[in-house]
């Protein structure tokens, strides 16, 4: 069996969902050796891998989007961040292979000098992305603003349009990539596409119907459902002594100003015959008091929750929208940058459940859009069906091991 080398940014939403898979391949009996984020440490060890951290450099870059005023400003900081932590990766990486002595890598879309590192290299690689593929697709309108699909005439033209209009944002952080590429004697590429499509396999954690049906970006992107992994595996002991039909609430677990998504929730849902359940991991849980029906901690297990669940309040992360949906569950996404006004439109498409713009929130809205979304569940389940239907993490494994190992799958 083969020694495989997993590189991830230092993002929960990323470490988690790449883990599922690594687990898959542990249990076929590959040997998995993580290089992540100093809290994403502990959950690999737990799953058997062989887990250090990567230079702690790269975390110490701080993700600092949340402090833009506008979404592009938000996307173009974001890019500046992969871009400052791309040539600390090309070492970290040198490092660890050298350690490791892998037979392949798989890395985190985010890691830009990590990918540009493993391209230059002779290993036989793939990247991993947990959220929607930021590359053109016909009839996919540009990724960031989340815009609803026009298959016609005017909905080419705005996206063409549009896509113009944003390429300065989305490319912005060109200069700092193609400066870690042409330190490793690779070519400098034109545009984030390009870029990405140099990836030989894209596992993405993600299906249809949840993705826009039409949507193909080629055979090298690969959708391989949600690759769900919750960060402890124990329900809480207070989760039996609740006596309600429960609402998830979830925030980032990255800082982005989004605690107040759990305070509107809670007010929204003081009278209703439910219980809230919200998670705070990038916050504090004991700064918002929460009424009877109501319990705010940092994490919680979402699989025991969401087993309980009538509803799902999410800030629109892929990871615990799709957990929702995976289950069965509707949701009521409220959007507050980064990739969440995608995750938002998709959810509305696939009528699985509703969205609340964040400028927007208030108690009465979100209310009214939480009754809503609890009568999609039709919706939900067909979405759940949908992700059921790529195969998973054991579809997502067999990929691997063909198109990078070069084994047979029977």
């Amino acid at each position: 069996m083969a020694k495989i080398l997993a590189y991830t940014s230092p993002a929960l939403g990323h470490v988690l969902p790449i883990s599922a898979l690594l687990s898959e391949l542990a249990h076929r009996g590959h040997a998995i050796h993580l290089r992540t984020m100093r809290a994403g440490v502990e959950t690999g060890q737990r799953l058997g891998f062989t887990t250090d951290t990567i230079d702690p450099r790269i975390e110490a870059i701080e993700h600092d989007d949340w402090k833009a005023n506008k979404a592009p400003d938000g996307l173009k900081r974001a890019f500046a961040v992969f871009g400052r932590r791309a040539p600390l990766e090309v070492a970290d990486l040198a490092g660890a292979i050298e350690q490791v002595s892998p037979d392949a890598l798989l890395i985190d879309v985010l890691c830009w000098g990590a990918l540009s590192a493993a391209e230059a290299g002779v290993l036989p690689w793939a990247c991993f992305s947990p959220f929607t593929p930021l590359l053109r697709a016909d009839g996919v309108p540009p990724f960031g603003p989340g815009l609803k699909p026009l298959p016609n005439m005017l909905g080419r033209v705005r996206d063409a349009v549009l896509r113009t209009m944003m390429s300065g944002t989305v490319n912005s952080a060109l200069p700092a990539l193609n400066a870690a590429r042409e330190g490793l004697g690779l070519q400098r590429v034109g545009s984030m596409d390009e870029f990405w499509r140099r990836a030989p396999l894209m596992l993405v954690a993600s299906g249809k119907p949840f993705e826009y049906p039409h949507a193909d970006y080629g055979d090298a992107v690969q959708m391989i459902g949600p690759c769900a992994l919750d960060p402890a595996d124990t329900a809480p002991s207070w989760l039996t002594s609740i006596d309600r039909p429960i609402v998830l609430v979830t925030t980032s677990s990255e800082k982005q100003g989004d605690d107040n998504l759990v305070q509107t929730a809670m007010a929204a849902l003081a009278d209703e015959p439910v219980h809230v359940v919200a998670t705070l991991p990038a916050g504090d849980p004991e700064s918002l008091p929460a009424p009877p029906n109501a319990t705010v901690c940092r994490l919680v297990p979402h699989g025991p929750v969401l087993d309980r669940a009538v509803c799902a309040i999410t800030h629109g992360g892929m990871g615990a929208t799709q957990k929702a949906l995976a289950r069965g569950v509707p949701v009521c996404v409220v959007p507050f940058g980064r990739d969440q006004f995608e995750v938002a439109q998709r959810v509305e498409v696939a009528r699985c459940g509703t969205r609340l713009p964040a400028k927007k929130l208030s108690a009465e809205r979100l209310r009214a859009k939480v009754r809503e979304a609890m009568t999609m569940s039709d919706g939900a389940r067909r979405v759940a069906e949908g992700f059921a239907a790529t195969g998973g993490v054991a579809r997502g494994a067999d990929l691997f091991e063909q198109r990078v190992l070069g084994l047979r799958v029977s």
